[in-house]
């Protein structure tokens, strides 16, 4: 399907500061121009770990089309004073939209000891995104069903959100809906082998989806293999209206719109920085 180089597009869900820089001549501005150039209107550069957030902040009050998160990878160790008060305080920029991104990841986790922990500390944002009133991004990977339960105990319904970079089941997407959050795709949408998603991608209402790079990771075809970044976010949408059987133009408008709603920002502003 053709797509329309200058249609609003949103990339939501970026780690702008973990770009490698080498190939657009050491300069994020190039990064942010190229994005700008194909169409995408803002993207939201989600912390990882705590030294993420000084450095987003400066991002984010240097581009105004960049929003921030704040919050502490499932895998990343979080210190004892990341609870949810030192969240909800960090939360209190104009520039941040979101806490997270946050959830449970068994995959380097085997032990009852590490994911009891990783509960504990996504309860911590889940009650931190309550209170400051921001949504959720949310991490999930080989622990899918505690995720859910977590969300279910700790009422992440009250806030609802993201399921970012999703690559789970339908069940998982339907209840995860039925919590009040969108469902986000990212250029694994494109591969081949991505049969799974691509039959959840069409049973999840269009208003309810995301679109997303996970930059620098998940580079989308036909860029697979190599550095992604938020231009790349087109192809993402090329491969959603393909599935859906839509055009590339009514996607992008849907997927803009709902990024906008679900993390209730004014469309085209972002709000002032201090």
């Amino acid at each position: 399907m053709m797509m329309t180089k200058n249609f609003p597009l949103v990339d939501s869900h970026c780690h702008l500061n973990c770009i490698d820089l080498t190939e657009f001549h050491n300069d994020l501005n190039e990064v942010i121009e190229k994005a700008r150039d194909n169409g995408v209107e803002h993207m939201l550069s989600v912390a990882v770990e705590p030294d993420d957030i000084p450095v987003l902040v400066q991002l984010a009050e240097t581009y105004n089309d960049v929003s921030i998160s704040v919050g502490i990878h499932p895998n990343t160790e979080m210190p004892e004073e990341w609870l949810a008060p030192k969240l909800i305080a960090l939360a209190k920029h104009p520039a941040c939209i979101a806490i997270g991104e946050t959830g449970l990841d068994y995959y380097r986790v085997d032990s009852a000891e590490g994911q009891t922990v990783q509960k504990e500390r996504f309860r911590e944002h889940i009650k931190a995104a309550i209170a400051s009133s921001k949504p959720l991004i949310i991490h999930t990977r080989q622990a899918a069903e505690d995720t859910i339960i977590v969300m279910k105990e700790a009422q992440a319904e009250q806030i609802g959100g993201v399921m970012h970079c999703f690559s789970e089941s339908w069940d998982i997407a339907r209840e995860a809906l039925d919590l009040n959050f969108y469902i986000s795709f990212s250029g694994i949408l494109t591969f081949k082998n991505a049969v799974t998603m691509k039959e959840v991608a069409k049973k999840v209402p269009l208003d309810r989806i995301l679109i997303e790079t996970d930059s620098p990771y998940l580079a989308p075809v036909p860029f697979r293999g190599k550095q992604n970044h938020p231009a790349l976010v087109k192809h993402v949408v090329v491969a959603l209206s393909e599935i859906l059987q839509m055009d590339y133009e009514h996607v992008a408008a849907a997927t803009t719109e709902n990024f906008y709603r679900c993390f209730n920002l004014e469309k085209g502003a972002r709000g002032k920085t201090p």
